[in-house]
This record gives C-alpha cells, structure tokens and sequence, in this order.
C-alpha cells in the first residue's frame, strides 16, 4: 500500500469506528490512542453521560439501576451515530446488551471488539471501586458470567481483535485489522 494505514483508513471510512468488549478490555485507552493516530474526535460513552447526569456510573447504577443507565446509554450512541460522522467511540461493556444499540452498532458503524481472556480482565478490574456490576459477593465469578453472557454478542461486531495482556496497546496491528476490512 503506497499510503500509511491512518491515512487508508481516514480516507476510506465513512461511519465511526465503535470498540466494543468488556469492562478492562482497553476501550478507552485504545480508542483515544486509535483516534489520535487517525486524526479523528474520540468520544467515551460512558464519560459523555457521567457529565450529562453530573455523577459516575456507579452512582447512576446506585440511583436509577442498570435498564435507565442503559436507555441513557442508547440515546447517547444513537446520537453519536447520527451526528458525528467518522470518529471513533469506546462504548462501556454492556452497551451490547440493548438489542437496539446493538442493531445500530452494526448498521451504522464499523465495530471492532476488544477481545481479552479472563484472567487478564480480572487482574484489571478487581480493585475498582467503578465497576458497579462487580458489587457482588463473589466478583470474579460475576465477571466470567457477563463475559459468558456477552460473548455471543461481541461476536457480532465487524472485526474481532484478541488482545493480550502486554503494557503497550497494539495500536499499528488494530490499525492493520482496520485496513484489512476495507
């Protein structure tokens, strides 16, 4: 290819990319890593609500519970999908769980799962006190449930990338996968 990849791929894209995994997987590391090499607006879901209800995820969780956190979830995507254009979101791990988000994800941007093995999830996530599914007596084993749950789900998305558990995000091979689709 005579272009760099970014420049393929910022070229060629016409919706937003949209990372979708589970909680730990990297999303918003990634895809603020993904959106600064394609010289693209990056925005996090979950971050985009907690300042529209002015509290964390937890706490709306705590407040309201998880179907109204995931309605304020549907709309927040819905209208990233309609009004941005090419840019790349993180959505927060269950947003997949909203058939109707889902169905949107699908048609209307090109989504690449983040996909990470159990163990590497947990070692991640075990200490967050922002993990308002976590709040369980037995956490790890509610962790491997969704991520059972989810898979299904998950797999649905464009492009499939397994991660592993390694200190440097794998921005060039993401970008190599997104090339790949074209």
């Amino acid at each position: 290819m005579s272009e760099t990849q970014s420049h393929y791929i910022t070229r060629n894209l016409t919706k937003p990319i949209v990372l979708i995994g589970m909680m730990g997987a990297g999303k918003t590391h990634i895809g603020s890593m993904l959106a600064r090499e394609l010289e693209l607006d990056f925005y996090d879901t979950d971050r985009l609500i907690e300042t529209k209800a002015g509290m964390p995820v937890a706490d709306i969780f705590d407040m309201f519970g998880e179907p109204k956190f995931r309605d304020s979830e549907h709309k927040t995507i819905a209208d990233l999908l309609k009004s941005k254009g090419p840019c790349v979101i993180a959505t927060g791990g269950g947003a997949v769980t909203n058939a109707k988000t889902l169905e949107i994800l699908k048609r209307d941007s090109l989504t690449i799962w983040l996909d990470m093995d159990l163990e590497t999830l947990w070692e991640r996530v075990q200490r967050s006190k922002t993990r308002p599914l976590l709040y369980a007596d037995a956490p790890k084993e509610k962790l491997e449930t969704l991520l059972n749950t989810r898979r299904p789900l998950y797999e649905q998305a464009h492009i499939h990338f397994q991660l592993k558990n390694d200190d440097r995000p794998p921005i060039n091979q993401v970008l190599s996968a997104i090339a790949d689709w074209f």
